[in-house]
């Protein structure tokens, strides 16, 4: 079996893996960086989000505004430090991923455009036509690969931690082209290894969310918090399964039931389209057990 050494190994390559490696890179030259993924890290799945990613950038909108939208949408369960602190630091982000060449939309006099988004109390979702995650998988892929001291494992398959006196020292893969076992020796390992969807029959999930990391962190003994908080979509083609982005609602999309009711106004009068996805998906479910969804043939 052959063994790397890194300084630090990265599973996964979506956004969260490819932010992290970038950080890692910029905190230090002398680092030595690893980032492991099954796919090709365009082929992620978070190239899939198509709406936008929300973050405070009009006089009109405010930090604690979005902080408490956040927390209302979350029923008050989201970290509350947690939301501060990334509703503080997103539009930084919008501002770098601009610079790093992200083509956000604009509007007629130049700025980066916002649209609606759901939960939301002020149109705040930044967006690049409608393949936002697109654009922002490329930007960060090609700002990742910029850095001599980031390595990119690409289609190899994490299979196992490697624990020594109640800690993680490394990691095991697999070359999926050679179908050969390695061995990775690292200071620190971060799992960004996405979801764990495809556990449902239909889901607007690609076909490799199927929870790897989750599996290999909880079989080397680490906790796994709030597993419980899946995020339902309301809106999706059947029987595709392909996602139908948010920004249908926020530019003006409406919810019908059978009756050719926009049903929403009894569950949430104020939001309608634009209530927190959970309230949406809840509402349409509730339509649907009580004999107003629409039959079609694949249910």
């Amino acid at each position: 079996m052959e063994k790397y050494t890194h300084d630090i190994v990265i599973v996964g390559a979506g956004l969260a893996g490819l932010r992290a490696a970038i950080a890692a890179a910029e905190n230090s030259k002398k680092l030595d960086i690893a980032v492991i993924s099954k796919l090709h890290p365009i082929r992620s799945h978070s190239v899939c989000a198509q709406g936008g990613t929300a973050a405070v950038m009009r006089e009109r909108d405010s930090f604690d505004l979005h902080a408490f939208d956040t927390i209302k949408g979350a029923d008050y369960l989201a970290d509350q430090d947690a939301v501060e602190f990334f509703v503080q630091q997103a539009p930084k982000e919008i501002i770098l991923t601009e610079h790093w060449g992200l083509p956000w939309s604009r509007t007629p006099d130049g700025k980066i455009d916002q649209r609606p988004f759901g939960g939301h109390s002020f149109p705040r979702a930044c967006f690049a036509a409608d393949m936002t995650g697109f654009h922002e998988m490329h930007t960060l892929y090609g700002k990742a690969t910029s850095y001599n001291n980031v390595k990119f494992y690409d289609e190899w398959f994490a299979t196992s931690l490697i624990v020594e006196d109640n800690a993680a020292v490394g990691l095991t893969a697999i070359e999926l082209k050679t179908g050969e076992m390695h061995a990775f020796k690292a200071k620190a390992i971060v799992m960004a290894t996405g979801g764990h969807e495809r556990i449902y029959e239909f889901t607007t999930f690609s076909h490799t969310t199927t929870g790897d990391g989750m599996a290999i962190a909880y079989r080397a003994g680490a906790p796994l918090e709030d597993m419980e908080f899946v995020q339902f979509h309301p809106t999706g083609l059947v029987p595709s399964g392909v996602l139908i982005t948010e920004g249908a609602r926020g530019e003006g999309g409406y919810l019908l039931n059978a009756k050719g009711e926009r049903f929403m106004k009894n569950y949430a009068p104020e939001k309608m389209e634009l209530a927190p996805r959970d309230v949406v998906s809840r509402a349409e479910q509730t339509e649907i057990l009580e004999g107003r969804g629409l039959e079609g043939p694949y249910g």
